[in-house]
């Protein structure tokens, strides 16, 4: 006999592929699993369908549906977020809507320094793109070759190109997106000065999808670098990395294009991940820091970085170094702040934070951080690296092997605690790129001021009065739930 619950569901599924098409609509239960699971596979959910619309009008066409059908409905891209703001939380009342079938790079304009696209193109894809076009994009993450740049917009995405070109907000020009009711806002133009009233096309970058779904993008591009020089040095401290940078900031102008911090476990830890990678300096320094200049036209880059270099070694900013001789080496050696990230899943479960504080407080932020958790948790390795040069920083904590999985969480759980206390004394920020997603939306909440919760909920009703789009993310959204509930049994 069929239950009721499996009744609805063959009820919903059945109604969404008749409005939406068979090729439009994933109800198979194993299909399903490979988008409601997070990127690490620590989480697995389940949703009633997955949608994979192939333009703006079926987007339009399935949110209407949805609306209809009273289920909410959780955007999807790449997803490689970390704060599960990309899966159902509710197998039996959400759909997923996967915007991995729109991936047309619309139209490259060199002239106009700009490139429209599809918001599930691969971050990657877009990268080759531009460089087809002798372009360049700013916006890049270690996930390029999965995530996608709707998704990088929804969450204003940072990566490691941020000290030159600015998070993912700073790389938008406009925007193409499909409200709750169906609609479609076009603010998809490229014009850099528009002051005709309020930039809407900015309530959309960094909601995770709670607003609507972003389905086109253009974005701002650059001439593509000819010159592109990269060191590992090794330092005897985040400070020491810290006075590195402004030194780097000030000698080298605008040209410097990433600095990535990292202890000597980052190294550990890739290699465990991949065995093959040999590192290029000595592994007895207390920290590195990977530096990376670009440019093009009259200035020699190389001489710029090794007249930079020779002068902090003189200075004894930098205890040893190395240039990469080749574009091979200097991807060698990025891939020790890549893979280090795969080297971490290894371990198990563990803690990851993507925390800031003003760079003049970092280093003191980080020693009392790192102290209170060497206090609190002497069995766990603490892993702290980041950008650096905007404050942001990862402090990772993982749990010893064998220990099982409700002790990891626990673990978890309090050492989150330990730090985000010590955030909140330095006044820095529980997310500086990662976002809230329903993973932080406890703590989001906690120290979210009235004035600008109220302002927060307000946008929401106003623009998604019955809570249609990514529900329990970001904030609590129970009278969205009550409406769709209303709807679902009318």
């Amino acid at each position: 006999m069929t239950s009721p619950d499996a009744a609805r569901l063959s009820e919903l599924q059945s109604a969404l592929v008749r409005a939406l098409g068979p090729n439009s609509v994933i109800t198979d239960a194993a299909e399903r699993a490979n988008y409601c699971r997070d990127w690490h596979g620590d989480v697995t959910m389940d949703a009633v369908a997955i949608l994979r619309p192939d333009c703006t009008e079926a987007v339009s066409r399935a949110v209407q549906t949805c609306a209809r059908l009273g289920l909410a409905i959780v955007p999807q891209g790449g997803n490689t977020g970390l704060v599960l703001g990309a899966i159902p939380d509710d197998a039996h009342g959400q759909v997923v809507l996967s915007l991995s079938r729109m991936n047309r790079v619309r139209r490259i304009d060199a002239d106009d320094f700009s490139m429209m696209v599809d918001a599930g193109c691969v971050l990657q894809h877009l990268h080759e793109a531009a460089d087809a076009a002798d372009m360049f994009l700013g916006l890049s993450l270690g996930a390029k070759g999965s995530c996608q740049i709707g998704g990088n917009i929804s969450t204003n995405a940072g990566g490691i190109n941020v000290l030159r070109y600015g998070m993912a907000r700073d790389q938008v020009l406009g925007l193409e997106v499909v409200l709750p009711d169906g609609s479609v806002l076009d603010a998809l133009g490229t014009l850099r000065k528009d002051n005709r009233g309020l930039d809407v096309k900015q309530l959309f970058i960094g909601a995770e999808g709670i607003l609507g779904v972003v389905t086109g993008v253009a974005l701002k591009l650059y001439p593509r670098p000819t010159q592109v020089e990269t060191a590992l040095v090794g330092v005897d401290s985040l400070q020491a990395a810290i006075e590195l940078y402004r030194r780097a900031r000030r000698d080298c102008c605008d040209l410097m294009t990433a600095f990535e911090f990292m202890p000597p476990a980052a190294f550990t830890l890739a290699r465990e991940a991949m065995p093959s990678l040999t590192s290029p300096i000595a592994m007895d320094h207390p920290g590195y820091v990977l530096v990376e200049l670009s440019g093009s036209g009259l200035v020699d880059i190389r001489d710029l970085l090794d007249r930079f270099l020779e002068g902090v070694m003189v200075d004894g900013l930098v205890r040893d170094g190395v240039v990469a001789a080749s574009r091979a080496q200097a991807d060698h050696i990025w891939k020790f702040r890549e893979v280090m990230i795969e080297g971490q899943a290894l371990r198990g479960l563990h803690l990851r934070t993507d925390v800031s504080v003003s760079l003049s407080q970092l280093a003191t932020f980080v020693e009392r951080a790192e102290s209170a958790l060497r206090s609190a948790f002497p069995d766990c390795m603490t892993v702290t690296y980041g950008h650096v040069g905007d404050g942001n920083v990862h402090i990772n904590v993982l749990p010893p092997a064998g220990m099982d999985v409700a002790s990891r969480s626990q673990v978890i759980h309090e050492a989150k605690d330990c730090i985000n206390a010590v955030v909140d004394a330095f006044q820095g920020s529980i997310s500086a790129e990662h976002g809230i997603g329903r993973l932080k939306r406890a703590e989001f909440e906690a120290r979210i001021s009235m004035p600008r919760r109220q302002l927060l909920s307000a946008i929401k009703r106003a623009i998604d009065p019955d809570g249609l789009l990514n529900p329990n993310c970001q904030l609590d959204q129970e009278a969205g739930q009550a409406a769709r509930a209303a709807m679902s049994t009318s």
